[in-house]
């Protein structure tokens, strides 16, 4: 598809329409000093990157958006395929040492991820920016301090939280009311942070250097193939349950290596330095605006990964919890969390894209870019959603028999992955404008989330934390919407996402006659998934072929 612009339109070239994006945050702080994420001295360099650069028009190009949200979107698609490798990882943990083990660790490992947001305090989303701005002025030396002094700060900070939060599970252990294996697992498995900043910000050093494909390298080859490894070898000789532990600790380390190795190449050729870096007032620069950043991380993080957290906290004082079923769960989370990554596959491109025009006043563009994105991604999510919907204990069936008993669940969380995908871009629009709203929204949607799965989860158990996370995600959705529509004046796009939802609406009519008619086993599950994929897919197809012959 592409996005056609109005001829009359005149816009950046790109390479001044890129530096205008990278030098974007500071002039925000110019004429909005209301809204300053941080306080500190200006030096001679940061002057000299707050200097909006020179307008130069360029004859409109129509298919340059596409084009260009395309070819991001193809790198990022190959990234988010290789990262669901690990998938391996889990299927062999619970095959191999059944649902409870798999439940144990996957509690611990989000425990991990969200203690982990601390130890980095936002630095991976902070050094995109800086190494860009940097880039954007050819200091390529400056870079390169930026580079070591993040890496040294993440990875100085993770040890740290790790060792602090490891020091109060021993003396507060009986005060936290956990089950004996659940503490031990995380204890271990908090070793795996310092690889995990060090994976998170290397990455994102390549990313401030416009270098997507290093990725695909580190996350999504090195990891999964060093964890399967790690974890077959640690179960070969004796460390049974705590595998699985020991398998992360040596993925994570492995991968931020290879991260680390790859940033590095990006700066062996710098030229001499002709100007002193100061790495005390750079890293006080890092850290104070990359603080407020990891405070909206970090709500995020919880939001993601609160039901699971909670399901292991009410394992025996819910009904039907059991370390077995927080398994059976964590794959149903794991499963649908897949739906969770389509929009990996467009919001690192569209995020600098809709940043570029709205910076420069073209919002009507946005909104039409941001339209054209939704309906692109409906289109992907809808069918997943249905066939997890519709086939969910067979696609469980991979984990092993045990795990079939997921199949309601998944169908919930499923949606509640795709709403928070499909959300997601909404996020980001307001984050390149207004990004205090959008802590706003997430401290509202993790309100919402705690209270109600705090009520949920003791009266209903697993079905509970099923709904739990999807009540949030659609309270989010509003807020999202309003904010898009009252706050910055964003026309309704509903021509553009009703062909895919009418699409689903009629392709499930005859899925679930198939099921009525075949029943809910597994060839009816089939059966059933297979019929909306094809009715749904006729459907696409003649869409594109009416929009390919409009364009």
């Amino acid at each position: 598809m592409s996005i056609s612009v109005n001829s009359s339109h005149r816009e950046y070239s790109a390479e001044t329409r890129i530096t205008a994006l990278l030098l974007m945050p500071s002039n925000l702080e110019i004429t909005q000093a209301g809204e300053r994420l941080r306080d500190e001295s200006a030096s001679p360099t940061e002057i000299l990157l707050d200097i909006a650069p020179p307008v130069v028009d360029a004859p409109a190009r129509v298919d340059e958006t596409g084009v260009e949200l395309k070819r991001g979107a193809f790198f990022n698609t190959i990234a988010m395929l290789a990262s669901n490798f690990r998938g391996i990882f889990t299927f062999l943990v619970a095959r191999l040492l059944g649902p409870a083990a798999l439940g144990i660790f996957s509690v611990a490992w989000s425990t991990t991820d969200i203690i982990s947001k601390i130890g980095v305090l936002g630095l991976d989303n902070a050094i995109t920016t800086f190494i860009a701005r940097s880039e954007a002025v050819g200091n390529r030396a400056r870079s390169r301090a930026l580079f070591r002094v993040a890496v040294v700060l993440g990875v100085a900070q993770s040890i740290v939280t790790a060792a602090i939060v490891i020091v109060a599970l021993q003396f507060f252990n009986n005060r936290l009311h956990l089950q004996p294996q659940m503490v031990s697992a995380l204890a271990l498995v908090l070793c795996a942070m310092p690889g995990l900043a060090l994976y998170r910000i290397s990455t994102a050093i390549s990313r401030g250097m416009k270098v997507m494909q290093h990725d695909i390298y580190s996350r999504g080859m090195t990891e999964p193939i060093a964890t399967t490894l790690a974890f077959l070898l640690a179960l070969a000789v004796g460390f049974k349950e705590s595998s699985p532990e020991v398998a992360a600790i040596v993925g994570t380390a492995a991968s931020g290596l290879i991260a680390l190795a790859l940033a590095s190449t990006l700066f062996r050729h710098v030229p001499p330095q002709r100007e002193v870096v100061s790495t005390l007032g750079e890293a006080r620069s890092l850290l104070g605006y990359a603080a407020p950043i990891s405070i909206y991380q970090l709500i995020n993080a919880f939001i993601a990964r609160l039901d699971l957290i909670m399901l292991g906290y009410f394992v025996g004082r819910a009904p039907g919890v059991t370390l077995a079923t927080v398994g059976v769960y964590s794959a149903v989370i794991g499963t649908a969390n897949g739906l969770r990554k389509v929009n990996q596959a467009f919001n690192p491109i569209f995020a600098p894209v809709v940043a570029g025009m709205t910076a420069t006043g073209d919002h009507d563009r946005a909104a039409q870019t941001y339209a054209r994105l939704a309906q692109w991604m409906l289109w992907i999510l809808l069918p997943l959603v249905a066939v997890m919907a519709l086939a969910g204990g067979t696609i469980l069936l991979i984990f092993g028999p045990a795990f079939r008993q997921g199949s309601v669940w998944l169908g919930i969380v499923a949606l509640a992955s795709a709403i928070n995908a499909f959300v997601a871009l909404g996020e980001t629009v307001i984050m390149v404008q207004r990004p205090r709203l959008n802590l706003l929204h997430s401290s509202i949607t993790f309100a919402v989330a705690a209270g109600g799965l705090l009520w949920l989860i003791p009266r209903f158990g697993v079905m509970g934390a099923a709904f739990g996370i999807l009540l949030p995600y659609i309270v989010q959705g509003v807020l999202r919407y309003t904010t898009l529509k009252f706050v910055f004046h964003w026309k309704d796009s509903w021509s553009d996402i009703r062909p895919p939802l009418i699409s689903a609406v009629i392709a499930v009519v005859p899925s679930l006659v198939c099921r009525a008619l075949v029943g809910s086993d597994i060839a009816g599950q089939v059966i059933s998934a297979t019929a909306f994929l094809a009715v749904f897919g006729f459907l696409w197809w003649r869409h594109h072929l009416r929009s390919s012959h409009l364009g």
